[in-house]
């Protein structure tokens, strides 16, 4: 009885297998079941002579592709797995695998025999009750196909899952209902790409792409998503996706060329076939050019590449594949492959030919290892066929309301209620949870690869992930081992080199190419390839190409500086000096040049002096205030009361000279009021001082006088500039008056007055502030050693033509009687040559005294002390007019005849007369 139950069984199998066999002879492997699952894979990598193809005839493919024959192996084992497992109590699961041969014609003539019914595509105006054998399909490989089967299936509402179609147009619920898949799509893709690009510091890549869907959306993606994180791609380069296409080799060279040319460009994101990647890998050893490349998901884990000869030169290799995970004894499943009774697998066959090498590879092909295929092939890869049918199972026990010992649904669905429950799958696996978002997608995330050299080829590591919830790349970089570079150091692949902290990028065309422009004074950047710098916070500074602000340091004229410790010596040496002849004008205040020099003029003269120099010291130390204000007015005042008194002098120099007009002299002779002079010319200084100090007062400058230096110089400002010049100019009008007066007297006998050190000390002055006019303009840092520089010349021009000479003359010069004739004799001829000149007579005495002639003592003698002392306090203006008028007075008769009588007599009258003019 049981005997010839299972032999009907078996028989009815056997009618079924046949039957499907008969209406689609291009499945390449079948396995009976209530429900039949289509698995649609390309197992072989192409369609022979496409390109040749005018008649609708039978494809035929070629290139047996053994990553794909690991996947679909995946899928069947999980199959019967589930099988196995009970876990649809009641229900068995089949399969029926068609081989697209990487083709979208020939994917959707699979789709035609999945669908058909009794060898016949029925076409209705409602498929609400369309109920093919097949009633869901495990897609294909490569969204180039899967899409146009996608569209197919939306027709029906029929349900398509796969593990590896990636394009985000799939996403699109509207276009494509029943679509699902067990992986993230490609926006999350590229994002990850872009973020491993730029994880590395890189920012100038190539991109190399196919021409179909899949790249052309990841192309365009991960353009967009370069540019979120400002990486450029130097050049795009586009490739046939059909292999036998008569122009793919060219421009396989074409790229090849591209990339061996852009020397620059050391990163290059590939988004191709393996078979295309393996055309490109052999031009690249063939030129003996290094690169990184970038793996797109299609290949980033093609164990087919990483067996290409000499590999490891090409250069350093990184992928981006979703997450994957061991498929629990499924190593042993491939070791032992075998066909069930009543199963076709038309695969194991040629795979058994291919590692026996009775099967021949065409040209165009990639050769297989002869390793087995537990070895060939990176397991984990295909991990994602198992997540994909055990989605299908849970949908399928929601749908048939399967409990714990049985499924009482309809097997016969019609295909769009599996859809609803594939919508609402969740489940666990591996102890993580398994569901699709609402565009029918996973959200796991991808797995960061590295192909690291091992021997002549290469294997897979994890070296880090992308997770879709963080959307962040996290990368281990300690164990990355560079290719590339001899000293193991990331390779640079930069259109600029990257600007460093203390500069900023100013971009061209392409914003990856700039230039980088170091940091202006006060402003910083603390990181790389900054887009602007940033100005300095709460009064810090920074110098040119400064990646941090820093306090400036207060710099000015200390005591212990050399220009100071200069200053303070030329000021102890001119206060000795003045000291010094101050004293010597005190105790030779009798002798004749000390008498004729004016002492008490000579006396102001010197404190005037003295409070200049006093303000060279207020120059020095930390300027305040009242330093500022205290250096200029003492100066202005000091000064200026020390020209007011040369001024006196040489207006009576002036007077000398006016000597041959009686009538100018006397009007002059008016203003010739030496203290009301002095304090008259101070005042006018005094004034001007006031007004600067109420208006405009000079005061500490805290002004940056350079960008460029770290120094802040503290210096006293001017206040008022043109108060500060009127100040400067005023004493400049006064030695210039001093000058004019001492040049127009300069013809009265140098015996008799000081034109000619008047005027050398005055041009010292004004020459001096010459010089100091254009340095404080043009050296604002060098205004104070200027100004004091400039103050101790003048002092010193006074003291060396004004003050020494008189001193040298006081005390080592000598002053007779004899001497004092030979005056008295040149001055007499003095007097009488202008008077003959001018041809003026005030009064008959005048005359008398030009008709006579000169003074000529023509006797020697003897003078006493009494005629040295009548002569030691006069004079030389008073002596000259007072002498003068006496020997006007007197013939010169009577005073040659009466000798040196007559001398003592005329010294002594001179006196007398002088000093009644001064009272």
């Amino acid at each position: 009885m049981w005997i010839h139950l299972l032999s009907l069984v078996l028989l009815a199998t056997l009618v079924h297998a046949s039957q499907m066999d008969n209406r689609s002879s291009q499945i390449k492997a079948y396995a009976p079941g209530d429900v039949i699952i289509g698995i649609l894979h390309s197992a072989h990598s192409t369609v022979d002579n496409l390109q040749d193809r005018v008649r609708p005839e039978e494809f035929k493919c070629s290139c047996f592709d053994l990553y794909v024959f690991a996947r679909i192996l995946a899928a069947i084992y999980t199959i019967d797995s589930i099988n196995d497992s009970g876990f649809l109590p009641g229900v068995r699961l089949g399969y029926a695998m068609y081989d697209a041969c990487a083709d979208a014609t020939k994917a959707l003539s699979c789709v035609e025999h999945m669908l058909s019914t009794n060898g016949s595509f029925p076409v209705m105006d409602d498929y609400s009750e369309f109920r093919p054998q097949v009633k869901a399909i495990l897609g294909e490989q490569y969204s180039l196909l899967t899409i146009p089967v996608a569209k197919l299936l939306s027709v029906y509402l029929f349900p398509q899952i796969s593990a590896t179609a990636s394009a985000v147009v799939l996403s699109d619920k509207l276009q494509f209902p029943g679509f699902f898949r067990v992986i993230p799509n490609d926006a999350h893709q590229t994002e990850a790409l872009a973020q491993i690009i730029r994880h590395f510091g890189w920012n100038w890549v190539g991109l190399v792409s196919l021409d179909d869907e899949y790249g052309k959306g990841v192309h365009q993606s991960f353009l967009k998503n370069a540019i979120d994180l400002d990486v450029c791609v130097a050049y795009e380069k586009v490739i046939p996706h059909y292999l036998h296409h008569e122009e793919i080799k060219q421009r396989i060279k074409e790229v090849a060329k591209q990339i061996q040319d852009s020397s620059d460009v050391k990163v290059v994101l590939v988004i191709l076939r393996p078979q295309h990647v393996d055309l490109l890998f052999k031009e690249m050893i063939h030129s003996n050019t290094s690169r990184v490349w970038i793996a797109s998901d299609t290949w980033a884990r093609s164990t087919i590449l990483t067996t290409v000869q000499d590999i490891n030169k090409v250069g350093d290799i990184f992928g981006l594949d979703f997450i994957t995970a061991n498929i629990p004894g499924f190593d042993h499943y491939l070791q032992n492959l075998t066909v069930r009774p009543g199963v076709r697998n038309d695969l194991i066959e040629k795979y058994k030919q291919v590692l026996n090498h009775t099967y021949s590879f065409p040209e165009n092909c990639s050769e297989p290892s002869a390793d087995s295929l537990e070895k060939s092939i990176d397991l984990p890869v295909v991990f994602g066929e198992t997540v994909a049918i055990w989605c299908i199972a849970h949908a399928l026990r929601d749908l048939l309301e399967c409990n714990e010992t049985s499924c009482p649904g309809d097997t016969n669905f019609p295909p769009y209620k599996l859809v609803e429950k594939l919508q609402k799958v969740n489940f666990t696996l591996n102890g993580e949870n398994k569901f699709f978002n609402d565009g029918g997608d996973f959200e796991d995330g991808y797995d960061v690869l590295m192909w690291v050299p091992d021997g002549e080829s290469r294997r897979f590591e994890v070296i880090g992930r992308y997770t879709l919830q963080q959307r962040q790349v996290e990368i281990s970089s300690t164990n990355i081992i560079w290719t590339m570079t001899t000293n193991n150091t990331t390779p640079v692949s930069q259109c600029s080199s990257s600007c460093k902290p203390g500069s900023f990028k100013k971009v061209s065309k392409i914003f990856c190419c700039y230039e980088c422009i170091d940091c202006v004074e006060g402003t910083f950047t603390t990181g790389k390839d900054e887009d602007e710098c940033h100005l300095c916070p709460n009064g810090t500074w920074s110098l040119k190409g400064w990646s941090k602000c820093e306090e400036r340091t207060e710099e000015f004229l200390k005591w212990s500086q050399p220009y100071s410790i200069a200053l303070l010596v030329g000021v102890i040496i001119g206060l000795l000096l003045l000291i010094t002849s101050f004293c010597c004008f005190i105790v030779k205040r009798h002798a004749l040049i000390i008498v004729a020099s004016n002492l008490l003029m000579s006396c102001f003269m010197m404190l005037g002096l003295v409070v200049s120099f006093v303000s060279v010291l207020l120059f020095m130390d930390k300027p305040t205030i009242e330093l500022c204000r205290g250096q200029q007015i003492m100066y202005a005042l000091g000064f200026t009361f020390c020209v007011s008194c040369i001024l006196v002098k040489a207006f009576h120099t002036f007077l000398n000279y006016m000597g041959s007009d009686p009538v100018k002299r006397d009007r002059l002779q008016r203003f010739d009021k030496p203290v009301i002079i002095m304090v008259l010319v101070t005042s006018v200084q005094g004034i001007i001082c006031v007004f600067w100090l109420i208006f405009d007062t000079p005061d500490v400058d805290n002004t940056l006088l350079f960008n460029h230096s770290m120094v802040h110089e503290l210096q006293c400002s001017e206040g008022s500039k043109i108060t500060f010049g009127v100040m400067h100019s005023y004493i400049a009008l006064l030695a210039f008056i001093c000058f004019l007066l001492a040049f127009k007297g300069r013809q009265v006998p140098q015996d008799f007055n000081e034109t000619g050190v008047i005027i050398f000390s005055m041009l010292i002055h004004l020459f001096a502030w010459l010089c100091f006019v254009p340095i404080y303009i043009t050296k604002s840092e060098s205004r104070p050693i200027t100004q004091a520089s400039a103050i101790l010349v003048s002092n010193y021009g006074i003291i060396f033509c004004l003050l020494l000479p008189k001193c040298y003359q006081a005390i080592w010069g000598k002053h007779t009687t004899e001497q004092m004739r030979t005056r008295l004799h040149k001055f007499s001829e003095f007097r009488s040559r202008t008077s003959v000149d001018s041809g003026q007579c005030s009064n008959d005495e005048d005359r008398q005294s030009g008709s006579e002639g000169s003074v000529n003592f023509t006797h020697p003698t003897s003078i006493g002390s009494e005629t040295d002392s009548g002569f030691m306090n006069v004079s030389m203006r008073h002596l000259s007019l007072a002498s003068t008028s006496l020997l006007a007075e007197e013939p010169l008769s009577v005073l040659a005849a009466e000798g040196p009588t007559a001398l003592v007599r005329l010294g002594t009258a001179v006196r007398h007369r002088l000093r009644s003019r001064s009272m």
